[in-house]
């Protein structure tokens, strides 16, 4: 069983994560734990609980990990920034660690491939453009989820396990370079465990 420990931002990005971890495992038939090291209070926090977790590490107070996820939304700072300011706290660990930073936000990654929403509400989403307003993609997704006849709980972000599975990963990942990123690099992983 291959040990992922996980840094997110809030629930949003602990769903997705969740289910495309969960799926990636069952496509290279290798088990994974998800050890959640933090799953609220924004960017701030997930840098402060890794930095943390690094320091415990090496002061051998925490189990080492095979891998380390941690994501953020780009938000207004943009892909690049986010990956340094993860990268400087990151860079001097031998920890293998992907970043999963959503440009600009999680929420447009659920609205990439319409037949995988369409699968789920019974009717497609337009695509989403790529601008950094808040709330923009929140907005976009509950729109989206209403129009369908379906009102969500959560602001949708509580149907990320069903639009996972039923995404087309290369549709997907054709639409947005952060997503494709992650997914790549992921699956890079995974086929090393897999060996």
């Amino acid at each position: 069983m291959r040990e992922v420990a996980l840094f997110v931002e809030d629930f949003a990005h602990q769903a997705f994560l969740a289910a495309l971890l969960q799926r990636l495992a069952a496509e290279y038939g290798v088990e994974v734990h998800l050890d959640w090291r933090n799953a609220r209070r924004g960017h701030g926090a997930v840098v402060n609980e890794l930095k943390q977790f690094l320091r415990d590490l090496q002061r051998g107070r925490d189990r080492l990990p095979d891998l380390v996820v941690v994501a953020t939304d780009a938000n207004c700072k943009g892909l690049v920034e986010r990956l340094r300011q993860i990268n400087d706290v990151t860079s001097k660990s031998a920890l293998r660690v992907i970043c999963a930073v959503p440009d600009p936000h999680i929420e447009r990654w659920l609205l990439l491939d319409s037949a995988a929403f369409k699968t789920v509400f019974g009717r497609g989403c337009n695509a989403p453009d790529q601008k950094c307003e808040r709330m923009r993609y929140k907005k976009m997704l509950i729109d989206a989820i209403r129009a369908s006849g379906v009102t969500p709980s959560l602001g949708g972000i509580e149907f990320a396990e069903d639009v996972v599975a039923a995404m087309d990963f290369n549709r997907a990942v054709a639409a947005d370079d952060s997503l494709r990123r992650v997914i790549e690099e992921l699956r890079g992983v995974f086929q090393t465990w897999q060996a």
